[in-house]
């Protein structure tokens, strides 16, 4: 059975197992002091929030995300990140993760929970085309420095 909490200080080591999985499935490459800033501020909760799936009692799959105002709409939800390891896929982890953050953006009155993906990612995007609508959108990234 899956279960989804708030990131704590116990999830340390295994998170960043995984969220260097994440950044290795995109081919980005983050410093150590990177990965120890974004943990701190998960934990604070500083803008950025972090769950944890647990199978069986061991953590399995992380999301992150964070609501921020649009133009049209006063709040809305952008889940950032999200991941789970390979030997654990298929369990309903990364749908577990997705609920919780829906959840966390009802809660907060969101009208929508949006996230993006690679085009080539065709196992995520089965899971994604199942919970969500694709809106056909490309998304262009202009590196500033």
């Amino acid at each position: 059975m899956i279960e989804v909490a708030p990131l704590v200080p116990e999830d340390r080591e295994r998170w960043e197992v995984l969220a260097r999985g994440y950044k290795d499935f995109y081919k980005t490459v983050e410093t150590d002091e990177n990965y120890e800033r974004t943990w701190q501020r998960l934990l604070a909760g500083d803008g950025v929030h972090g769950i944890a799936a647990h199978l069986d009692g061991r953590l399995v799959g992380i999301a992150h995300y964070l609501f921020h105002s649009a133009v049209w709409m006063d709040d809305s939800c952008y889940l950032q990140d999200l991941f789970v390891d390979e030997s654990a896929r298929g369990h309903g982890a990364a749908r577990a993760l997705i609920e919780r953050v829906a959840e966390a953006a009802r809660g907060r009155g969101c009208p929508r929970l949006y996230w993006q993906t690679h085009q080539d990612n065709a196992t995520a995007r089965a899971l994604y085309d199942k919970v969500a609508v694709f809106g056909g959108m490309i998304v262009y990234v202009r590196r500033l420095g």
